[in-house]
């Protein structure tokens, strides 16, 4: 049996710092913004919640699109030895989410966006900024279809 100690974590599953997740972050803006969404906002949640470090929140022009945009995530999360823990998706979607610990992705369509106002419930949390054309991230877009 082996014996786990702080400075072992468990196999397969690596150590995320402050760096790498808002790297990760700034990253998954970057991709939803390449790709149509619209109003994409980082918010810094450290030393206000234990929910996570980081929401990514956007807004999708069409289910179809941010389907799309949640799947290039996932496809970039991949690429950079991440999994969600969970991964809210229904068929029908007017609020997408994807939970990776540190940064929770939340995408919407825009009643729901304005309907749940997470930006707003949120208030106190700085927004993080980040650049749709910093050429160190990931913003390899595809035509989506609206």
């Amino acid at each position: 049996m082996v014996r786990m100690t702080e400075t072992q974590p468990p196999t397969g599953i690596r150590p995320i710092d402050d760096a790498d997740a808002l790297a990760f972050a700034r990253d998954v803006a970057r991709i939803a913004a390449a790709n149509k969404t619209e109003d994409v906002v980082i918010l810094d949640l450290r030393g206000l919640s234990s929910l996570a470090d980081y929401f990514v929140l956007g807004t999708g022009t069409s289910e179809r699109q941010m389907h799309a945009v949640l799947d290039r995530i996932r496809r970039h999360a991949r690429s950079v030895a991440r999994r969600p823990l969970n991964v809210a998706e229904p068929p029908s979607a007017s609020w997408l989410l994807a939970d990776y610990v540190d940064v929770i992705v939340h995408l919407f369509d825009a009643e729901h966006r304005s309907y749940y106002d997470l930006d707003g419930l949120w208030g106190d949390a700085p927004r993080v900024s980040w650049d749709a054309q910093d050429a160190a991230g990931p913003v390899a877009s595809e035509d989506v279809e609206q």
